[in-house]
């Protein structure tokens, strides 16, 4: 079973690729409509972000909240917006989820 405070760390991450999807979209906040919902979802995701912190230490929800979402952002840029890394960049992106793997398999940190 999922604990709160995992589940309240999907969701920041979930708001946060939301918000940094729409931030691309706006170009530049050009398009008011993807800005203020880009906005929106930031607020989603620092409230839902805010919580695990009670129970867990704040480096590793940084490093989970950042990490998944550099994956899931890269992905979603790739896909959406035609933004296509090179091998160098995937590499980085690879150890990053590795690291995030790591924390979550192994750290005595994080509730398992």
């Amino acid at each position: 079973m999922v604990s709160k405070p995992s589940l309240y760390l999907a969701i920041a991450i979930v708001s946060e690729v939301i918000g940094t999807s729409l931030l691309t979209a706006s170009h530049g906040f050009a398009r008011w409509g993807y800005a203020v919902a880009s906005l929106a979802a930031y607020g989603c995701a620092f409230y839902f972000l805010s919580t695990p912190l009670k129970t867990i230490p704040t480096g590793i929800v940084y490093a989970i909240w950042s990490g998944v979402g550099i994956v899931l952002v890269s992905g979603i840029g790739a896909l959406f917006f035609k933004q296509m890394l090179d091998t160098p960049a995937l590499i980085g992106i690879g150890l990053i989820m590795v690291g995030v793997l790591v924390i979550n398999l192994f750290s005595g940190s994080i509730q398992h």
